[in-house]
This record gives structure tokens, C-alpha cells and sequence, in this order.
């Protein structure tokens, strides 16, 4: 299990659970971060609790509207679509700066500690698609997609953060939001193998990947959370990704049932880690009554990942985000 926590600080509750329970890892949010120093000692704080000082420690930093960290203590990243929209000029300039983006976000989460990135996006949103994508997505073009999804991973990996591409296999037809309901898409299978699988079988080798709470009638009726013929015929088959496989949230309004029964379906269906992120101590205790330790399989993807967090290379941050902003256009008159 990857587990969130309440606040700023572990209460003596959440550190004796923690603890006891030993959790795969931690997800921060914005309830979770208020200052560097802060931060550092919450990280320092969970890993010292279970005994494991390289524990994952995850955090949504995209860019745009989902970013934990923000100001005046950390930068307020460009949203992807900001970076897609250069590609139709140049697309080199778009991979620079997407890349460059990543590496900016990587340095400020090294400085911290946490060492997975929920990002990037890799769905390609459609005419008519729920706003809850939107410009997440690099774009609409599925090879831009991948071409800047592919570059944003090279900036975090630089900085020694790993990526974890979001939501396998895709979430860019959903005409609603996953957090309030499910996303049912009925398109042929054919024109999501041309459009919405491309990004992800391109990024294949990626560290991590986190699930679509999205069902695909094409291929199966349950969410692809929940699917094993989605899981193992499509992401790990037709895509081939290989890498550590986790749940989105679990209390999202998509899935159904109790949470402890979610975490079981997700993991019977072929995740290897479930994600729960509210913080809140009593549904933690039966989510981790309901689940497994990690598997022989998923062991060894958690191994592989790590081996790809390098230290991070040589850095000149400010003139990375002089140049990130020259490309942007930042400051220049309209």
C-alpha cells in the first residue's frame, strides 16, 4: 500500500500505524506541505517509522492547476498544455522545454526527498471530454503526447526523480470526472490502439504507471483498475509495460464497494501496489486489513525502478529556467 497522511507532521497515531504497518511508500498533497524544511522532516519522519530510508515518497507535481507544492516556497511550473502548445511551431523546442520543466520540478523534490512524480500525463483528450484532463494532456496529437511525455520523464530521471506515467491506459475520452463518478468510453478497440494507447506503449519503459479508473466496453465492463483482462492483455501485454503498477486513488468515486474490498479487486486484478490518499487513519486500518504484502513480481518491478533513480547530474538552475522561460515566451511583449 502507498498510504497519504493528515498533516503537516505525523501524530502519534499515524507514526504507531505506520510503524506497525509498514507501508510501501507515502503520498503527499498540499494539506501535507508547507514549507522545504518542513517537508524534509515529514519525508524524514515516515521513512524513520518504517524502517526503510529509501521508501517511496510520491507526490502529484505536474505543473498548472495539480501542483502540491507552490508558492512563495516552490515554482509555479507551466501546465503541460502550455508546453504542447509550442510543438506546432517546433516540436524540438517543445521537447526542450518539457524537458527542461521536468528538471526544474525534479530539483525542488530531491531538495525534499521524495522520489516518485505522478506525472506525466500521457492521455490525449478529445472533442467533448470531461475538463478534468484537459490541459494536464500535452495535447491532442498522440504523437506530441509521447514525444513530450518521453522528454518529461528524461528531465525528472535526470534529477533523480522517477516518473510515473498517468492513467495506463488512458483517461482522455472520459466524459466525466473519476473523482465523482465512472467514465464509461465505448469506442472500438481499433481507435484506441491508434490514439489513446500510443503514448503509453511508447513509454513502456517507464518506472511506475498508475491506473485509469476508467472502463473500456471494448475490452471489459469494470474499471481498468479493477480489470485483470485490461491489466494483463492490454497494459501488460499489448503495451508492455512492465514497470511497478499501482491503483489511482481508491476512494474515488469511480470504484464501488468498500474501500478494503476495492483495495483486494485492485490487487487481484493485477496491480501491485493499491494508492490510498486521504489521510484518514481509520480508513487506512481497514484498507491494510484487506491487502497482501507485495509479491514476489511486484518486488522485483520495485527493485528495477529504483535502479533507474540515479543521482541527479549537474545542474545549473537558473539558467534552465531562463532558458524554460525564453521558450516560453515568459516576459517578452505580446
Amino acid at each position: 500500500m502507498i498510504f497519504g497522511c493528515a498533516g503537516t507532521a505525523l501524530s502519534g497515531d499515524e507514526r504507531r500505524f505506520f510503524g506497525e504497518r509498514r507501508p510501501l511508500g507515502l503520498i503527499l498533497f498540499g494539506r501535507n506541505c508547507d514549507s522545504p524544511a518542513q517537508v524534509r522532516a515529514l519525508v524524514e519522519s515516515f521513512r524513520a517509522c518504517v524502517g526503510d530510508d529509501r521508501a517511496p515518497v510520491l507526490i502529484d507535481q505536474e505543473g498548472g492547476r495539480v501542483a502540491r507544492l507552490k508558492p512563495p516556497h516552490w515554482r509555479a511550473a507551466p501546465a503541460a498544455g502550455r508546453i504542447g502548445a509550442l510543438a506546432g511551431a517546433n516540436l524540438d523546442a517543445a521537447r526542450e522545454a518539457a524537458r527542461l520543466n521536468a528538471r526544474l520540478i525534479a530539483a525542488e523534490l530531491d531538495d525534499l526527498g521524495v522520489t516518485v512524480d505522478c506525472a506525466p500525463v500521457l492521455d490525449t483528450p478529445v472533442r467533448g471530454a470531461d475538463d478534468v484532463i484537459g490541459d494536464r494532456a500535452f495535447a491532442a496529437d498522440t504523437r506530441v503526447v509521447a514525444a513530450l511525455g518521453e522528454a518529461f520523464c528524461e528531465g525528472l530521471l535526470a534529477g533523480g526523480v522517477l516518473p510515473q506515467i498517468k492513467h495506463i491506459p488512458g483517461h482522455g475520452r472520459a466524459r466525466s470526472d473519476s473523482h465523482d463518478s465512472l467514465p464509461v468510453v465505448e469506442s472500438p478497440l481499433a481507435e484506441l490502439r491508434a490514439s489513446d494507447f500510443v503514448p503509453f506503449a511508447r513509454l513502456s519503459h517507464a518506472p511506475w504507471a498508475m491506473t485509469a479508473h476508467v472502463a473500456f466496453t471494448a475490452i471489459d465492463d469494470a474499471p481498468a483498475t479493477l480489470s485483470a483482462r485490461v491489466i494483463s492483455e492490454v497494459i501488460r501485454g499489448e503495451l508492455g509495460f512492465d514497470g511497478l503498477l499501482s491503483s489511482d486513488d481508491l476512494s474515488m468515486a469511480a470504484l464501488r464497494g468498500g474501500l478494503g474490498e476495492r483495495a483486494r479487486a485492485a490487487l487481484a486484478a493485477g496491480c501491485d501496489v493499491a494508492l490510498h490518499c486521504s489521510g484518514d487513519l481509520d480508513q487506512m486500518a481497514d484498507v491494510d486489513r484487506a491487502v497482501r504484502p507485495l509479491d514476489d513480481a511486484a518486488l522485483a518491478r520495485l527493485a528495477a525502478a529504483e535502479a533507474m533513480r540515479g543521482a541527479p547530474e549537474p545542474f545549473d538552475r537558473a539558467a534552465a529556467l531562463a532558458r524554460l522561460d525564453s521558450l516560453l515566451g515568459v516576459g517578452q511583449a505580446a
